[in-house]
């Protein structure tokens, strides 16, 4: 409620103070309360050329616009001051207000008395100042721009793809760190990822202004990583925290002493660090399941509610492929679009497993192209049976569970204020939904769930919940990994492509520019 207030105070404080500025410079006050009309009188109090009115019409660059014109109204009334110019551009709804109100500020017609010089380092200062705080306000609430670093969105979204992500379509998230350094994520740059870049001494509870849509299915989602609560900084998202513990124990993860259970090698962890909502890595996955259905994978197929949906066309599955012996295949491979990771990966598995298939990530089109090659002996789609040994890998790491990727669940997703049944079979489901991300504490005593000290069969979801999927469908680690996708780690939607760089062969990929980041 009180970022609601905020909010209205923002807009209704600004268009008060224009009335007061209006009025102290000669201009009918009432010309501040209509819209688009005040922009125009407030310009030519200013003496500024048309072109800044051009400059509010242009979404994002508006916001630029705005602040300068705060700041060119208080050189109009002489307030040149670094501080007061400062406060000007971070408070305007309510320096505008003070402004027109101070007995001292007089107006000075910018035609016949123009504002005074500065020196070059204060005009520096204050241009630095102001872009650091309209950037912050243009990244923080309207987009921000997320680069691809890995291939489970392939092949819509590519690596070296760079992705314009809305703030405004799902509604500005307020910020629930604010004690950071501008325009940098989480950790301070140069230092190799070890020094952070924000301070959790103010931690602000969850709100989210109202957004022109709502996350739909096959919405390209950019999200704060659900297992990244705790987590080894030498791992990052490769391997969760939680993920280790399962498989190493808690004590030698926490005492660094964790070793490959094939190779011998030492798994280096990092420091261990727990992290607010919003600085945890970006994750972008397709939402595949919405609040309140049960979401079930038979076979590769996804069913909601028990019906089938649309598989993306450019979803990626496993594949094995069977090479004539005189072929190339990484040659063909490379030339048919394949990444050199894949090609690499491919290579190491048949190596380590002895079979002579490659094993390649790729939709059914493909697949159907490799099939019609003379080099290729034979290509067939690996799907994973619900018995697979790598169940335990899968959410929600329990017994009674035995999913594989190809076929999981069911599982129903949380919906806002839905009152859902406990019971020892499905609380590893929502175990985390409880505990984590609603706050509430949580124990199983004599077979009895007791949630905030108190016996209960039943919870009350506070918030909305998603499932999140990659399209590349066995390269992926999304919610068949670490479940739910809570409403308060939505970032935004990507909207799209503005820049794409193939990193195999050092090229500009100009046939992506300005794709549809949502297209499937």
């Amino acid at each position: 409620m009180i970022y609601d207030i905020l909010l209205v105070l923002y807009f209704v404080g600004t268009v008060a103070g224009l009335w007061f500025v209006f009025r102290k410079a000669g201009l009918a006050p009432w010309k501040a309360l209509v819209p688009v009309y005040n922009i125009v009188v407030w310009v030519k109090m200013c003496n500024k050329k048309w072109t800044w009115y051009v400059g509010f019409l242009i979404p994002a660059w508006n916001v630029f616009m705005f602040l300068l014109m705060v700041v060119e109204t208080a050189k109009v009334f002489r307030r040149y001051g670094f501080w007061e110019q400062l406060a000007a551009v971070v408070f305007p709804w309510i320096y505008l207000p003070v402004l027109g109100l101070h007995p001292a500020a007089t107006y000075h017609d910018p035609v016949t008395d123009p504002p005074a010089k500065v020196k070059e380092g204060r005009d520096w200062a204050d241009a630095i100042v102001f872009a650091l705080v309209a950037a912050m306000i243009i990244r923080g609430n309207i987009f921000e721009l997320y680069n691809i670093p890995s291939s489970s969105m392939e092949k819509s979204l590519l690596v070296g793809d760079h992705v314009l992500v809305s703030k405004l379509a799902y509604g500005p998230r307020v910020t629930m760190t604010p004690l950071a350094i501008p325009l940098v994520h989480n950790v301070v740059p140069l230092t190799g990822g070890k020094v952070e870049s924000y301070s959790k001494l103010i931690q602000l509870p969850y709100h989210r202004y109202p957004g022109y849509s709502h996350v739909k299915r096959f919405d390209a989602v950019v999200f704060n990583y659900p297992d990244g609560d705790t987590m080894c900084t030498a791992q990052f998202s490769n391997r969760s925290y939680h993920d280790l513990v399962r498989q190493y124990g808690k004590e030698a993860v926490e005492q660094d002493r964790v070793y490959d259970s094939y190779t011998g090698e030492r798994i280096e962890i990092g420091k261990i660090r727990v992290r607010p909502v919003d600085k945890r890595e970006n994750f972008i996955k397709r939402c595949i399941g919405l609040p309140g259905e049960d979401l079930q994978i038979v076979d590769q197929q996804v069913l909601i509610n028990g019906n089938p949906i649309e598989t993306p066309h450019d979803a990626q599955f496993s594949y094995g492929v069977l090479f004539d012996p005189i072929a190339n295949p990484s040659h063909m491979l490379d030339k048919m679009g394949f990444s050199s990771e894949d090609i690499n990966s491919a290579y190491l598995r048949m190596q380590y497993s002895g079979s002579p298939y490659f094993f390649l990530p790729m939709n059914r089109s493909t697949a159907q192209q490799l099939s019609g090659k003379y080099e290729v002996r034979d290509v067939q789609c690996i799907v994973y049976p619900a018995d697979s040994t790598d169940s335990g890998d899968l959410f929600p790491h329990a017994a009674g569970h035995p999913w594989s990727v190809d076929n999981f669940g069911p599982v129903h997703i949380p919906a806002k204020g839905e009152t859902m049944k406990l019971n020892l079979e499905n609380l590893p489901l929502y175990r985390r939904v409880i505990e984590v991300y609603e706050g509430n504490t949580l124990e199983v005593k004599d077979g009895q769930i007791i949630i905030n000290g108190e016996p209960t069969d039943e919870y009350t979801v506070k918030m909305d919940y998603y499932w999140m999927m990659g399209d590349n469908r066995h390269n992926s680690v999304d919610s068949r990994f670490w479940g739910f996708v809570p409403e308060d780690h939505i970032v935004g939607k990507a909207k799209s492509i503005y820049f794409s760089r193939d990193k195999d062969h050092k090229r500009i990929r100009w046939e992506r520019f300005f794709r549809d980041a949502n297209k499937r």
